[in-house]
């Protein structure tokens, strides 16, 4: 198979597209014909061996956690999906920028989403979900999204809304109709925040996610009152000292499935900044390196 691969930890020169082993599901997994794959923060952070001391990959590894594409292989135990199912999903920390991955947790594609759209709903969606479920019932609620315009931000943004959660986000201006767009009441993030809010919510924050890890979580705290009223999936160490649920993406086929039903339903869409051929993939680690993505980056394969 067609691979994007890197031999030695750097920077995105150190990507090079490649024939590199047909990969086989072992039990409980199925094999997908990649469509698409998902671009996420850790994608760049293994391949420059910023993540080496915790989290070290067999070299060469191929970036990648989440993809979508055509079922076409099964492992034992399987069921519920069929050879030629359409699917979107997540595998390992690696392997998903290729014409083939192995995935443990997936669910069926919607067919409102693009290949695309499927491809950058694993990652976001279930961090997105994991850190909601955390504050409790969403419903009549208001939420406070930190880096609401990020693929994270995003997703909890419409999810947030699809729930019942009158939701307001921070971004740069640019982002800020961007914001409007997806259901949120936008501002800027940054100093005089929690003036900001007195006006935008008078009765108050209820609960916070922190997508962003800009260094205000300290003062997100501030503004929710308690500590157990705010959730991060960005910063688990200030989380740590300061008391509030820290959020781990995890492998959930049933997290992914509810996103799903949410995009059949036309509640959440995947929102893609930009698509990028396999063969331009150290373009998109270039992209994604530079921050302020709004959404999400995908790679077609």
């Amino acid at each position: 198979m067609r691979a994007a691969r890197f031999h030695t930890y750097g920077g995105v020169e150190t990507l090079v597209v490649e024939q590199a082993p047909d990969p086989h599901p072992g039990p409980g997994e199925i094999r997908v014909r990649v469509a698409a794959a998902g671009v996420n923060p850790i994608d760049w952070k293994l391949r420059s061996g910023a993540l080496q001391q915790v989290l070290p990959v067999e070299l060469p590894a191929i970036p990648g956690r989440d993809a979508a594409g055509v079922v076409d292989e099964i492992g034992g135990g399987v069921r519920g999906v069929r050879v030629g199912d359409r699917v979107f999903g997540l595998g390992g920390v690696t392997g998903a920028s290729a014409e083939l991955v192995i995935l443990s947790a997936w669910a069926h594609a919607p067919a409102t989403w693009s290949d695309g759209q499927a491809a950058g709903a694993g990652l976001a969606s279930v961090t997105a979900m994991r850190g909601l479920n955390a504050l409790g019932p969403l419903a009549g609620r208001t939420l406070l999204v930190e880096g609401a315009a990020g693929g994270v931000g995003s997703a909890a943004v419409e999810i947030a809304v699809a729930r019942g959660a009158t939701v307001i986000g921070t971004a740069g201006e640019r982002n800020h109709e961007f914001l409007s767009s997806l259901g949120a009441v936008p501002t800027t993030y940054g100093s005089g925040l929690a003036q900001r809010l007195t006006t935008l919510a008078p009765r108050g924050i209820d609960i916070v996610l922190d997508t962003a890890a800009s260094g205000s979580l300290a003062d997100l705290v501030a503004i929710a009152g308690d500590a157990k009223r705010v959730a991060t999936v960005a910063d688990h160490e200030g989380g740590r000292r300061l008391g509030t649920h820290v959020v781990n993406a995890e492998n959930d086929s049933a997290l992914l499935s509810a996103a799903a039903e949410l995009g059949g339903q036309g509640r959440y869409t995947p929102r893609i900044e930009e698509t990028y051929p396999l063969e331009r993939i150290a373009d998109a680690h270039a992209h994604a390196e530079r921050g302020r993505t709004r959404g999400k980056l995908v790679i077609s394969v």
